[in-house]
């Protein structure tokens, strides 16, 4: 019998060994962990070192964490409590009620946006991966410009790039702000600031509501958001998803290939908040907690949103 399973797992427990940062911050014995994983390998057959491997990874507790299986999608092992706890306590229609008019798509479906009555903008992102930001932002934040408040929702979000975190910061700062602080393999790794971007700068009061689904990107968008004077973040706190890649090296990416060509992705890297503590497991607080629940939302409210309006009018 081949020992490729053997290779694959040795593979992949050293990988892990190496590169993850949170190994320690977890409190996770993994040491003791291959003890326990190589018999469980070395009896796979076939197909079922995939149950192993999804295992194995399954004990970092880590929402960026994945594999590929032959042919199919990325597998994710672990996804944070949090989500799943609200994951139905926020509707996209129950937000459409609070608008006498019908909300705008930007041409990639990723953004929607419109001005309720009360003369208060609005802007849903769903997502910070490829370039949509970068070339619809700056064109939302026109048609919001004389709004005397602004919402930015980033509830029910996944993660992306740090360039579009820029897009979207960019536009409420006149000066360079700098980013909390990012780990590489453990190495604080200077950023460039981040630089003012658009056509002018919003001043005017915003709020950003964020919920347990909010993770990755959207958190260091909340967190970086958060310092400014004129934002305040309303919800839940946020996922906690505080990995990240960083692609400047094979060492350095989070995307490995097992000897058999399997592929597995583990951050390699991490961002901190401001006070200098990682945002794994214990995410962003709001500024104001407003938690809602399932029933609301059957009722037809959206409390967060509505704080928001208040806040703003």
């Amino acid at each position: 019998i081949s020992n490729q399973n053997v290779e694959d797992f040795e593979a992949a427990w050293n990988r892990i060994n190496d590169t993850y940062p949170f190994l320690e911050y977890k409190k996770i014995h993994w040491d003791s962990l291959h003890t326990v994983y190589l018999p469980r390998v070395e009896a796979a057959r076939g197909d079922e070192f995939y149950f192993v491997l999804h295992d194995l990874l399954a004990e970092l507790k880590d929402g960026h964490v994945y594999y590929h299986t032959e042919g199919g999608g990325k597998v994710y092992p672990f996804y944070p409590e949090r989500h799943f706890r609200v994951r139905h306590t926020y509707s996209p229609f129950v937000v459409r009620n609070y608008f006498d008019k019908e909300l705008m798509l930007t041409a990639s479906g990723r953004e929607e946006y419109g001005i309720l009555p009360e003369n208060i903008g609005y802007v849903f992102l769903s997502s910070f991966h490829s370039t949509y930001l970068a070339d619809e932002f700056p064109d939302i934040m026109i048609y919001v410009k004389d709004t005397k408040g602004l919402i930015i929702d980033i509830r029910q979000k996944v993660g992306g790039s740090l360039q579009n975190i820029e897009v979207v910061v960019g536009q409420f700062i006149n000066a360079p702000f700098e980013w909390p602080e990012f780990y590489v393999l453990g190495e604080l790794t200077p950023l460039s600031p981040i630089l003012p971007k658009g056509y002018y700068t919003y001043t005017n009061p915003v709020a950003v509501l964020t919920n347990g689904s909010t993770f990755s990107a959207g958190e260091i968008t909340t967190e970086v958001l958060k310092q400014l004077p004129n934002i305040t973040v309303v919800g839940d706190t946020t996922g906690g998803g505080g990995g990240a890649s960083a692609n400047t090296s094979p060492e350095t990416t989070s995307d490995f290939r097992l000897p058999s060509g399997k592929l597995i992705s583990v951050p390699t890297a991490y961002m901190a908040r401001y006070d200098g503590q990682p945002f794994e497991w214990v995410g962003i607080p709001p500024d104001v907690l407003i938690q809602q629940t399932e029933q609301d939302i059957k009722e037809g409210r959206d409390k967060q949103l509505e704080y928001a309006i208040d806040m703003l009018k």
